[in-house]
C-alpha cells in the first residue's frame, strides 16, 4: 500500500520523504567469514516485531567508503580504469576508498584516496551525496564528494599494489563522461552516482530543471 506519497511534513499525518530509523528483532546471528579485515559477512535470523516468523538475511558488514569525483579547470574529470574480479571487466571508476581507519572523517578519506590512487590534491571540497550501495545485504555507505582546483602532486611512497599497480589514469570530459554513462558505456555504479548527482547540481545552478 502506497500513502502520503506528497512528501508534506505538515500535522496531517503525512510521513517526511526520508529514511526512517528501524531495528527489527534478531534471534540469531551466525558470522560465515570474519578475520583481521575491515569487512565480515555473516547470517541473522531475524522477523517483523508483529510477526513471529523468523527469517533469515545475509549481512555484509562493511565501514563505508568515499568517493571523489575530481574535476580540473578544463572541466575533466579524472578517471581510473581498474581490473574488478568479481565483474571480470576494466571498469572506468573514480578515486575512492574504504573508511578503514579508527574514526576516520569521510573528508580526509577522501583526500587521502585522490592522492594515492590519482596522485593529485584539491583546494576545494564539498559533498554530493551520500548513500547506500546495496542495502538489502551491504551496510556499506558510500560519501560521495566533489573535488575541484586540482593539482598534480604525485602518489608519493603510497605503493599501489594488485589491482591499483594496473591502474591508468585519464582526464575525461565531464559531458562525454556523463553519455558514457547514459548510453551505458560505462556501468560502474559509484560513477553513475557521483556524475549524475552532479549533472543535475549543475543544472539547477544554472537556472534549469531539474
Amino acid at each position: 500500500m502506497v500513502a502520503g506519497t506528497d512528501g508534506g511534513t505538515d500535522g496531517g499525518g503525512v510521513r517526511p520523504l526520508a529514511d526512517e530509523p528501524a531495528s527489527w528483532p534478531v534471534v540469531e546471528s551466525t558470522d560465515l567469514h570474519r578475520d583481521g579485515w575491515v569487512m565480515a559477512y555473516r547470517a541473522d535470523r531475524l522477523h517483523r516485531p508483529d510477526d513471529p516468523e523468523v527469517f533469515r538475511r545475509f549481512v555484509l558488514e562493511h565501514p563505508g567508503a568515499v568517493v571523489v569525483l575530481a574535476i580540473d579547470a578544463d572541466d575533466r574529470v579524472l578517471v581510473l580504469r581498474q581490473y574488478r574480479h568479481p565483474v571480470r571487466r576494466r571498469l572506468l571508476e573514480l578515486p575512492a576508498g574504504l573508511l578503514d581507519g579508527v574514526d576516520e572523517d569521510p573528508i580526509d578519506v577522501a583526500r587521502r584516496e585522490l592522492r594515492e590512487e590519482a596522485g593529485f590534491e584539491a583546494d576545494t571540497w564539498s559533498p554530493l551525496l551520500r548513500a547506500y550501495s546495496s542495502p538489502g545485504i551491504s551496510e556499506e555507505l558510500i560519501h560521495y564528494f566533489l573535488a575541484r582546483d586540482l593539482r598534480e602532486v604525485g602518489v608519493g611512497d603510497f605503493e599501489q599494489r594488485h589491482e591499483e599497480a594496473d591502474l591508468v589514469l585519464e582526464r575525461v570530459p565531464f559531458d562525454d563522461l556523463l553519455d558514457a554513462v547514459l548510453d551505458g558505456r560505462t556501468e560502474d555504479g559509484p560513477l553513475a552516482i557521483a556524475v549524475l548527482a552532479h549533472a543535475v547540481q549543475r543544472t539547477r545552478a544554472a537556472g534549469g530543471a531539474p
